[in-house]
Parts: structure tokens; C-alpha cells; sequence
């Protein structure tokens, strides 16, 4: 018996966590932030009148500027037939949604320079944006809540295309796909090709690289005062030694030249050496030497 569709995304998915490394983010800053765009894409179709098939761009408060956001309403039959080539994704065709509805909505997203903020991976550098997709129940436009749905692709995976800003017109080497997934982690995988990632279930895909600490200059600088110290040091020691024997040394010159040129002849008692003047005999002279 064959393996259908399903079977194939449930194994895709093992294999994915279980040899894809982990990471963390934190989570709730990116779901409150899905729930934020979400309204303002919701606002977009609900207030204006929408074409099925158009993606149509959404205004977002000065707080968000620097991101986009777009939507797109497309019917499951459209998008099992021709797949959905919107943003940086192509889904490709052979894939439904789940569960099944007739009508679906694509919310698509680029953080832009907010991405470190909501999408901050420890240990790792974002090369490109955050860009993301999330999935809703179009069926009925008019209800306040609109219900979460997946894509099952049965055949080919969901393509990403990043542009990487580091390496214009070429590709990062070290560069890595990083899926934030549900639960803070984050899986790692390698590009299909230059530039480009895949998936088999919508969610925010990012570039990365692993991050180098930068060297910290003053510890070099605490090295280099201990190591100078301890030289200067060393040096004063090594020269007291050489004027110390210096100083004995000529002290016992100037010890053996008194020795050698002294006049008087010396003598020791017990262990001192004391001096001794030459022995000369005068003879008496008697006063009156003259004879009567």
C-alpha cells in the first residue's frame, strides 16, 4: 500500500525534528505580534472590497513601520490546481488546507528591522528578515474570529526566498534556515540552494548564521598591565641581584688591595687580624758617655 500525502508530512516532520538542531526564541512575543498583524490584514479585506486571488498590502501603526504586511483570499480548489506565488513563498499546487474549508486567507509577513526584537535566537545572527505565512478559515468574513488552519503540501515542499543582505549577489556560507516553530523553538536546516529554504507548514523562516563573539579589548589590555607589571618586575629583581654581587665584588678588591699594600705586619688573634709594627732595638744612650 502507498503512502498517501499525509503520511509523507508526518514522516517530512519526524525526520525534521529529530535531526534538525534546537534552539529557543521567545514565543510570546511573536504570537502577540501574529494576533496584531492578523487584525490589521483582517481590516484590510473587511473594510475595502476584496478580489479573491489579489493580495492587497495592510496599513499598520507608526509603532510597526518598517514592516509588511500583505493578504490574499484564495479558494482551496484554486490553490490545489495552480498552488499560491505571493512574497517571498511559493506553495506549490497539490496542497490543501487542514483542516478543509473552501475558502482560505494567507496573511503574509516581513518583520523587517523589527525581527531581532520578536524573533531573538541565542547564539545566532539573522542574516536576512524575518518573513512568515499563517493560514485562516476565509469561509465566512464576517465573524468576529477567524479559525487557524495548516497546509498539507502532497507533493513538493513550500518554497522561501531570502535575499541576503550580507552577501549581495552570492550566498553566505555559513548561512543556516532557521523555522521558529511552535513552543519558542527554533530548527535549523541547510538551503535547498543558494538562498533558499524549504517547508512543508506555514510559520517565520529567517536566514542565520552562527554568532562570533567579538574579542573584548580591555581584557588584552588587563593581560598586557599584568604581563608589563610582572616584566618590570622580574627586571628590577634580576638588576638588585647584579649590583648586590657588583657591590660584593668590589668590596673584596678594595680589601685584598689594602691587604696587599698595607706597611705594618699584622697578627691574629683568635679569629681577628690585628697590627703589628716591625721589631728595631734602640740602644741606650747614656748621658754622660764621656770618660774622666
Amino acid at each position: 500500500m502507498g503512502l498517501t500525502g499525509r503520511s509523507y508530512h508526518l514522516i517530512w516532520l519526524f525526520l525534521h525534528l529529530y535531526f534538525s538542531p534546537v534552539y529557543s526564541f521567545n514565543e510570546s512575543l511573536g504570537e502577540s505580534l501574529d494576533a496584531i498583524l492578523h487584525d490589521h490584514a483582517f481590516s484590510t479585506l473587511f473594510h475595502g472590497r476584496s478580489r479573491t486571488g489579489a493580495l492587497y498590502n495592510a496599513s499598520l501603526p507608526p509603532n510597526l513601520a518598517g514592516m509588511k504586511v500583505s493578504v490574499v483570499r484564495l479558494r482551496s480548489r484554486t490553490l490545489w490546481r495552480l498552488g499560491a506565488n505571493f512574497s517571498n513563498f511559493s506553495i506549490p499546487s497539490r496542497t490543501l488546507p487542514v483542516p478543509y474549508v473552501r475558502r482560505l486567507l494567507i496573511v503574509y509577513h516581513d518583520l523587517g528591522n523589527l525581527s531581532t526584537y520578536y524573533y531573538n535566537t541565542s547564539g545566532y545572527t539573522l542574516l536576512t528578515s524575518v518573513v512568515g505565512f499563517l493560514v485562516y478559515d476565509a469561509s465566512n468574513l464576517s465573524s468576529t474570529g477567524l479559525r487557524k488552519l495548516d497546509l498539507n503540501p502532497m507533493g513538493k515542499p513550500i518554497l522561501i526566498q531570502f535575499q541576503d543582505p550580507e552577501s549581495p549577489g552570492g550566498t553566505n556560507p555559513r548561512a543556516e534556515c532557521a523555522t521558529f516553530g511552535a513552543g519558542g523553538k527554533v530548527f535549523l536546516s541547510k538551503m535547498s540552494s543558494p538562498n533558499l529554504c524549504q517547508s512543508r507548514s506555514q510559520g517565520h523562516f529567517s536566514l542565520v548564521t552562527r554568532f562570533k563573539k567579538r574579542p573584548q579589548v580591555w581584557k588584552f589590555w588587563v593581560i598586557g598591565f599584568v604581563l608589563g607589571f610582572v616584566f618590570l618586575v622580574s627586571v628590577g629583581f634580576i638588576l638588585g641581584l647584579v649590583l648586590i654581587v657588583l657591590t660584593v665584588k668590589r668590596t673584596r678588591e678594595m680589601e685584598r688591595e689594602a691587604d696587599e699594600g698595607e706597611f705594618l705586619q699584622t697578627f691574629w688573634v683568635d679569629s681577628s687580624k690585628m697590627p703589628r709594627a716591625s721589631i728595631t732595638r734602640t740602644h741606650p744612650v747614656l748621658e754622660n758617655s764621656g770618660r774622666p
